[in-house]
């Protein structure tokens, strides 16, 4: 009997490793260089949200989606939603918060119309959901800049898009069905208030959100760091997400070098906020600041690809073990 119970678990083991195998296709790099281009080219303006130009970027991430198999999570893909703000002579931030938008109906307000893009893999468990996000917004133009007045936001947040893209595209080619349904979700309004998350936050059961991971710029090497530099920040006591990422890297041979930071409920820097707000365990890859940050130098041929590959790689095996409830409950 303990022969034969070894045995079983031999081959759990087994069938373990062959999932992983099987879904660990390779991160495309020419992939990565043509979302980045298309995304941060001049065509598209900036992406600010709710402009045309923002909802040219939507269509393109339904487009692969669409290719890729990913089905939508809803009726549609493009998931709508509004922001209100009152009008531009008096204080105040855009809001999706119902109670507010409630209080700032009785007078003159703004309205922006924005869509969040968001695609799933069913789960065996489809009361269970993991997450991984990325903002696609950005600042758009400015017409009093001297010079170049776009704002290209090509590490911010392009490369965080492309990453997903590809991770979305790996996962459903491998035909796996994870424990848990996966969600992919591309955020509009990042920008100008963690508009999207928070909208999609408000109207879903966050309690079956078990975790979510995040990317916002990571395609840099910021200051006097070495190119292998990013911040792996990850919910204070799972330290577990640590050891994932320790693993992978020797594993593999990724040329990482965390900055791990475990932090309580991280409630800034992006979209990862709005989860820590509910309580989700959050990852998030980020690869810091540098001086192109949120300005129009922020361009395609400055991104670091073989950076973004391994980042990718690394988020794509945790996405899946966050997924599984043999590694994570």
């Amino acid at each position: 009997m303990k022969h034969c119970l070894s045995f079983l678990l031999m081959l759990a083991v087994s069938a373990s490793v062959f999932a992983q195998k099987r879904i660990f296709g390779d991160i495309n790099t020419d992939a990565l260089v043509a979302h980045v281009g298309f995304l941060a080219s001049d065509n598209l303006m900036g992406r600010k949200a709710g402009t045309v130009h923002g909802g040219a970027a939507a269509d393109y991430i339904v487009s692969c989606l669409r290719q890729y198999g990913v089905k939508p999570f809803y009726d549609d893909y493009r998931c709508p939603f509004s922001a209100y703000r009152n009008e531009r002579g008096k204080a105040g931030y855009w809001e999706v918060n119902a109670d507010s938008v409630r209080a700032m109906s009785a007078r003159c307000h703004r309205r922006l119309d924005m869509n969040n893009v968001i695609g799933y893999i069913e789960g065996k468990d489809t009361a269970e959901y993991v997450i991984i996000g990325a903002h696609f917004d950005h600042l758009g133009t400015d017409e009093t800049l001297v010079g170049d007045k776009i704002y290209n936001g090509a590490d911010d947040n392009a490369s965080g898009v492309a990453a997903l893209l590809e991770i979305a595209r790996n996962f459903a080619a491998s035909g796996i069905k994870p424990d848990r349904t996966i969600i992919f979700a591309f955020w509009d309004g990042e920008e100008i208030g963690l508009l999207g998350s928070r909208a999609f936050a408000q109207n879903f059961e966050m309690s079956k959100v078990k975790g979510y991971i995040n990317f916002d710029m990571i395609g840099r090497t910021t200051y006097n760091k070495t190119r292998e530099h990013v911040v792996y920040f990850y919910e204070k006591g799972y330290e577990q997400f640590r050891k994932w990422q320790e693993e992978y890297i020797k594993e593999y041979g990724l040329e990482l070098k965390p900055d791990y930071r475990a932090v309580s409920r991280l409630k800034s820097g992006g979209d990862n906020a709005t989860f820590a707000l509910y309580g989700v365990p959050v990852i998030w890859y980020h690869t810091d600041g540098h001086p192109d940050y949120h300005q129009p130098s922020d361009h395609a041929d400055k991104i670091d690809y073989q950076k973004m590959k391994d980042i990718a790689f690394s988020a794509m095996i945790n996405l899946y073990r966050m997924s599984s409830k043999d590694f994570f409950e």
